[in-house]
């Protein structure tokens, strides 16, 4: 018996976007930059995935920039403002961002900018108060996580981008966990900036997004022959382009119905799991994304028994999950989003997580549940006794 539980990691490429990347890898492969038939093929192809995208955040198609992924989006959105600045400004970002701008705001730091790191309470959730104290009169920009990777917690992002526009400051979240599995209206919330990401919504690999509110000026990270805007050069990947926007239109389609199906998984597994000592929930149980389930182990080692171990184990039995983040999963350190919150380094070496998707059933997290306890009963320490 095989179960995937890290959904939040990767969504396997739906049906319906294969096809549509087959028929333009063998029916409109054009340029579409070129100005004949089989160029304007491709053109069509890109500006209606476009409309797709935009609509599932009900935004303008022409606010929508294709980018190779999330990460890209997210480094357009930090550095297509910072490189507006002649000299170094002052950001702000939370002390649980992915690394995809944890990164970028470090290079700026070494560049000689202030970089603010708002703390979160022991859910991982911002106080906008925090916000609204950190602002500076040099203050460009606010980027919030909206919904946190490793433990789930959803920040209130339409209270801390309207302190950040009371201010006249930009703002900027990375929806690359919540677009597609919650509604997102950019009509609505006061954001500038927003990154998508089209593996995390059953798209391709290899695409994603930023959008980019009209009026908002960026400097391009890559110039050439001023593609997407003139905000992101380069001739556009449109097989994977057509997949994503065919995954972002299914994903408006299916979220009223597929939101409350994993909600409904999502409590059972932490229910099934609620009376193991020492296994500790993460994030924030009632902001949360609904399809994300974590945990830490408080007597973690880090040698014998870790998070990574864990994973280890419930491979062997064929279940896929994830020790912490993805992108650190291959080093064993202390999850930072843990620490921020304020666990233990040795809990902290103990974080797991199990992502729920369209193809998880009822049975999927009975089973994984159950295997879970066998493999800690194995691993626990003798002093620990399971209720």
């Amino acid at each position: 018996m095989q179960i995937y539980l890290d959904y939040s990691a990767t969504t396997p490429t739906r049906p319906e976007a294969i096809a549509a990347m087959q028929a333009v890898l063998t029916q409109q492969w054009g340029n579409p930059s070129s100005l004949h038939e089989w160029g304007q093929r491709a053109a069509t192809v890109v500006e209606q995935a476009r409309m797709q995208v935009a609509g599932l955040i009900n935004a303008e198609a022409e606010s929508i920039i294709f980018t190779s992924g999330g990460t890209e989006a997210n480094n357009l959105a930090i550095m297509g403002i910072a490189r507006l600045c002649a000299k170094p400004q002052h950001i702000i970002i939370s002390s649980i961002e992915h690394s995809a701008i944890a990164e970028p705001v470090h290079l700026l730091e070494l560049w000689g900018w202030q970089v603010t790191h708002l703390g979160v309470d022991a859910k991982g959730r911002i106080n906008p108060k925090d916000l609204k104290a950190a602002l500076q009169d040099n203050t460009v920009l606010v980027s919030v996580i909206y919904g946190q990777s490793e433990v789930g917690t959803i920040q209130p992002i339409e209270e801390l981008g309207n302190i950040a526009h009371r201010n006249n400051v930009l703002f900027h979240t990375d929806t690359v966990q919540v677009a597609g599995r919650l509604p997102v209206d950019v009509r609505k919330l006061p954001v500038d900036l927003l990154s998508i990401s089209s593996h995390k919504i059953y798209g391709p690999q290899g695409a994603g997004a930023l959008y980019v509110r009209p009026g908002v000026k960026l400097i391009p990270l890559l110039v050439g022959g001023g593609q997407e805007m003139q905000l992101r050069s380069g001739t556009q990947a449109v097989p994977t382009i057509a997949g994503f926007g065919v995954a972002a239109e299914l994903a408006v389609q299916e979220m009223p119905k597929e939101i409350p199906r994993l909600i409904k998984l999502r409590d059972r597994l932490f229910a099934q799991l609620a009376d193991i000592p020492g296994l500790i929930p993460t994030g924030d149980l009632i902001h949360r994304l609904p399809h994300h389930v974590s945990f830490c182990l408080e007597y973690a080692d880090g040698e014998k028994l870790s998070g990574k171990t864990l994973v280890r184990h419930m491979n062997l039995a064929g279940i896929g999950i994830s020790a912490g983040a993805a992108c650190h999963s291959g080093k064993l350190s202390p999850s930072p989003i843990l620490l921020a919150m304020g666990y233990s380094e040795k809990a902290a070496l103990g974080a797991i997580r199990m992502t729920l998707g369209r193809d998880t059933t009822e049975a999927d997290v009975d089973w994984t549940a159950m295997v879970l306890k066998q493999v800690l009963e194995r691993l626990t320490p003798v002093e620990l006794v399971f209720r």
